[in-house]
């Protein structure tokens, strides 16, 4: 055990959870409305939606997931930065429209503008599915992230998950969105400050980069040529599917207007900036001999060079930085989740004359329930080794909304039932190729390019799958239908 980091671990754990609890009083609004408790009354400006946004998209994903591909895998692990970039031109293109459809029209969800858009209320029930099943993985990747920490600090990780798991739930289902909006603000100062130290000290420890970059192995700094697929699709298909995830959506959807999603859509990029840096630690890593400890391998790379580089009150601090880090985007994946469930499952075929306090009160009890539901995934054998395989995963699933969500909203004609069939072809081709690689690489060969195949991102390939279905779908019932294919609504 590590009993200083521990203190200072735990210390900022009881300031993070008291600003949990405070932030119901915060921009105060009444938390029986679904809008309020889910969506903070729609009121969030530029920095607030900057910081939740940055809280919610940067996670464990950055500070565990990424590093630890590139400590295992080397170079297919910078895929994350052309996705980061490339995201988001389509989020200032896309969202500030999906926002404004929305706020006209009192969607909550995605879920919500697919109902009315293709007035069917069965395809929102498979957007609404597919939202929560793909969110699962990504907060288990959250969870992930906090019990390496805990490992790598030497405390017991049943009762000390325990005791996060409580603290989440408990200023989740008090606060609403505003707990995870207010804690954004201490946790990205936290990892600012840590990667800034962190870029600056450890290649000073090491001899500085060209060291650093001399004791990695020439396979691991070079993407292979059988790659150049792979690392491409990854990057594409990653960044097609970010903003379809229900929390991207949420914290969209708080936003207060247009010209903060755009003004957004132009900051955000300094994560992007962030997220090089992290994923550098990688390389660092590998430089200064850390040895994963098990069960979670190359995931506990970054926190045990942290130890190894720091002294234990700024290794404490640092550790601290990343559990928080999950803390926040775990809030709002289990927040956006529940409110999948509650709009587009409870009242649609459950309750349809739920009152609104009901509507919230559901929302905030399966919000818990989701939490739990998540941690199944961290026991699918294989899926610890890199835990960017379960938000890859989540992608592959989320991936196959994309006709329904985006695509309508720039395409008029296009058919229910076609966009309904091109999500179940997408959904069981992906699935499939994801449980023939038993979950453990979202990668996988597809037989062109010679006789070993051509490595690409499932997610893609699917999707690629989904869009034939659709556009053909949608032309033959045009021309079976004549002109009045269903239905016109344009919802702009």
């Amino acid at each position: 055990m590590h009993a200083d980091e521990i203190l200072i671990f735990a210390a900022f754990g009881l300031v993070v959870t008291g600003i949990g609890f405070f932030a119901a009083r915060w921009q105060r609004g009444d938390l029986d409305l679904i809008e309020e408790w889910g969506l903070a009354g729609r009121r969030f400006g530029t920095v607030v939606t900057w910081f939740l946004l940055g809280g919610d998209l940067y996670t464990a994903y950055t500070f565990v997931a990424v590093p630890a591909l590139v400590f295992g895998s080397g170079a297919l692990g910078l895929f994350a930065l052309p996705y980061t970039i490339i995201v988001y031109p389509l989020v200032f293109v896309v969202m500030p429209k999906l926002w404004q459809v929305a706020r006209d029209h009192g969607h909550v969800t995605a879920a919500d503008y697919v109902k009315d858009r293709f007035d069917s209320r069965g395809l929102a029930l498979l957007i609404a599915i597919t939202g929560i099943v793909a969110t699962m993985p990504y907060i288990a990747l959250q969870i992930l992230g906090i019990a390496v920490v805990i490992q790598v600090l030497g405390i017991n990780i049943e009762a000390a998950l325990l005791i996060a798991f409580l603290a989440l739930a408990v200023f989740t289902y008090v606060s609403g969105l505003r707990a995870p909006a207010l804690i954004a603000l201490v946790k990205d100062a936290m990892i600012w400050i840590t990667v800034l130290v962190a870029i600056v000290v450890i290649p000073a420890k090491l001899g500085g980069f060209p060291a650093i970059f001399a004791k990695v192995p020439a396979s691991k700094l070079n993407l292979p040529p059988a790659l150049f697929a792979g690392y491409s699709t990854l990057a594409l298909g990653s960044a097609l599917a970010l903003f379809l995830y229900p929390h991207a959506i949420t914290g969209t959807f708080a936003s207060k207007s247009q010209r903060v999603i755009k003004r957004n859509s132009a900051f955000l990029p300094a994560y992007s900036f962030l997220l090089g840096l992290i994923a550098l630690f990688g390389y660092m890593a590998i430089a200064a001999g850390i040895k994963p400890v098990a069960p979670y391998g190359a995931n506990s790379a970054v926190p045990l060079l942290i130890q190894f580089a720091f002294p234990t009150w700024f290794a404490g601090f640092a550790l601290a930085a990343i559990a928080i880090g999950a803390l926040v985007p775990a809030s709002v994946m289990s927040i956006a989740a529940a409110n999948l469930f509650t709009r587009n499952i409870w009242t649609e075929y459950v309750r349809p004359h739920a009152t609104p306090r009901e509507e919230s009160q559901v929302s905030k009890i399966v919000s818990l329930l989701v939490k739990v539901g998540a941690v199944g995934f961290i026991l699918i054998p294989g899926l610890t080794k890199y835990a960017i395989t379960l938000q890859l995963a989540g992608g592959v699933w989320i991936l196959q909304t994309l006709p329904a969500v985006f695509l309508a909203l720039y395409v008029r004609r296009l058919d229910r039932w076609a966009v309904g069939l091109g999500w179940l072809a997408g959904m069981v081709s992906g699935t499939y190729w994801l449980v023939a690689n038993g979950f453990s690489s979202s990668l996988t060969a597809y037989p062109i390019g010679g006789a070993a195949g051509t490595k690409m991102y499932i997610g893609l390939v699917a999707f690629a799958i989904n869009l034939v279905v659709v556009v053909a779908g949608s032309a033959i019932a045009i021309a079976t239908r004549g002109r009045e294919a269903r239905p016109e609504r344009t919802m702009a």
